[in-house]
């Protein structure tokens, strides 16, 4: 029996000599087993298949040697196993800990079929074996951990006629595993369904971005993607990126979007005709077509003073609305105005882009949602003739909506009948909103220096929190209000 003995090169280099083609281990070492905890979930259940990628992890690209798709599945499937482990664990264990888990289980994670013994020791010791370079996604991060072996010792042993699998990691990646400071979720159910590397790899950079509110990767050079979805060695000679484009990144765009949750994107940025930098636009799939609800009347005037007091222009608004319907913008503007209520959170910087990104990412089928409320069936508009043209009646506008539209310009007439001085203590209180939310603009600043005051996102504000100190928090409520 042969072993694998980790030397410490550096602090983030580790070397190791095999002495024999199999692979084993010192059985003296500590080792965790997964009996009692449960066996390893079957990818096709799509149940207890995520890894907390960190991010520092997503990017792999090799130093010596390729790496085969079902070696970076399998590497993957590792690292679920340790991480659900690790997290169940009181304390950070030895720096020698073996962690353990059936070959069979682990190959059905990966899409893999059977229990090809040879098969697996010989992706298990490319994984050994091979030296990489982890870098992050994130703009103007370069490389992070340079020159490490992906496990630092394995080995597969037979118990009870079953083939078994003990492994251990470099402490930098166990401390990653255990605690990232900021990681992707990849679904490995998902991951077995793709069938290249260059989809594999793409797909889980993607995954770092589902939940950012731009929906947009970062941008780098077009020969930091080439090395990122290659299972080449990083200096093998490249195709340029229009014929790697063509070979690899179409297949693999068209992959992801057909088998997985997610749909992506290419754009790309040049330099006169010359492509050199590119991203990618990231949407969850809508897994059923949303049909928007018919909104009858014009758009709920409070609905727009929430998303101007949250920074979102009337136009834009009014946008998401037409595409979605008021009811489901009027839900996320409530999700909106919790998140950014938050102060454990860091601030939204784009409540556009956030509000866009909440509307896009339910994946919840409408038929599935809780119907909105609606009034008495309203009859069709009657249709007239204009210019040969049946066209429909303009629909008038609703009591409660016509109403409000009156009490905010109540409001604002209020307002411009105080004194400058008075009313200068309400565009600060405004200004001082805007700024803790981080909404402060050119745009507001022309507006004070103009002194108009009450229109846009300043406006909104100024009319909220002056009818929230003088009416109350019913100024809105037209029931509220009413004589008894």
């Amino acid at each position: 029996m042969s072993s694998f003995c980790p030397v410490l090169q550096s602090k983030l280099e580790w070397n190791c000599v095999q002495s024999s083609t199999d692979i084993s281990s010192d059985m003296d070492k500590k080792e965790m087993s997964l009996d009692g905890g449960g066996p390893l979930a079957d990818p096709s259940s799509g149940e207890g298949t995520e890894l907390r990628k960190p991010h520092e992890m997503i990017v792999l690209v090799p130093k010596s040697k390729r790496v085969t798709l079902t070696g970076r599945r399998l590497y993957n499937a590792l690292l679920q196993v340790a991480q659900s482990r690790l997290i169940a664990m009181e304390a950070m264990p030895p720096a020698d800990f073996l962690f353990e888990a059936p070959l069979p289980a682990l190959l059905r994670t990966t899409g893999s079929s059977g229990e090809d013994r040879t098969a697996a020791k010989r992706y298990l010791r490319e994984m050994r074996g091979l030296e990489v370079d982890w870098e992050t996604t994130a703009p103007g991060d370069g490389m992070k951990w340079r020159d490490f072996s992906m496990l630092s010792e394995v080995a597969i042993e037979v118990r009870r006629g079953e083939n078994w699998v003990s492994w251990s990691y470099p402490p930098t990646i166990m401390a990653a595993l255990r605690e990232p400071a900021r990681w992707a979720s990849i679904d490995l159910a998902i991951l077995a369904r793709l069938g290249t590397y260059a989809a594999v790899a793409l797909y889980e950079i993607c995954a770092r971005y589902r939940h950012n509110p731009s929906g947009l990767t970062s941008r780098k050079p077009v020969q930091w993607w080439a090395d990122a979805l290659s299972q080449a060695p990083r200096g093998a000679e490249r195709r340029e990126w229009r014929k790697f484009k063509s070979e690899r990144v179409k297949d693999a765009i068209e992959e992801i979007n057909r088998e997985t949750d997610l749909e992506v994107e290419l754009i790309e940025h040049k330099q006169g005709r010359a492509v050199t930098e590119a991203q990618f636009a990231v949407r969850f799939k809508r897994q059923a077509l949303r049909h928007k609800p018919q909104d009858d009347g014009p758009v709920d005037a409070n609905l727009v003073l929430r998303g101007e007091s949250l920074g979102i222009r009337e136009v834009r608004l009014e946008g998401l609305i037409s595409e979605f319907g008021e009811a489901r913008v009027r839900e996320k503007i409530d999700a909106l105005e919790r998140r950014a209520a938050n102060s454990k959170l860091r601030s939204i910087d784009n409540a556009y882009s956030y509000l866009r990104s909440l509307l896009r990412n339910d994946d919840v089928p409408v038929e599935l949602e809780s119907p909105p409320e609606v009034g008495p069936v309203v009859a069709p508009a009657p249709r007239v003739q204009i210019g040969g043209l049946a066209m429909p009646q303009p629909q008038p506008a609703s009591s409660d909506t016509t109403w409000l539209n009156a009490r905010i310009a109540s409001i604002k007439a209020e307002i411009m009948a105080m004194e400058a001085p008075r009313r200068q203590q309400w565009v600060d209180l405004a200004v001082a909103e805007l700024a803790a939310r981080k909404l402060l603009s050119a745009v507001v600043a022309r507006r004070i220096a103009q002194g108009d005051v009450l229109h846009g996102v300043l406006g909104s504000v100024m009319v909220r929190l002056y009818a929230l100190d003088r009416h109350g928090d019913q100024w809105d409520q037209p029931a509220a209000l009413a004589p008894a």
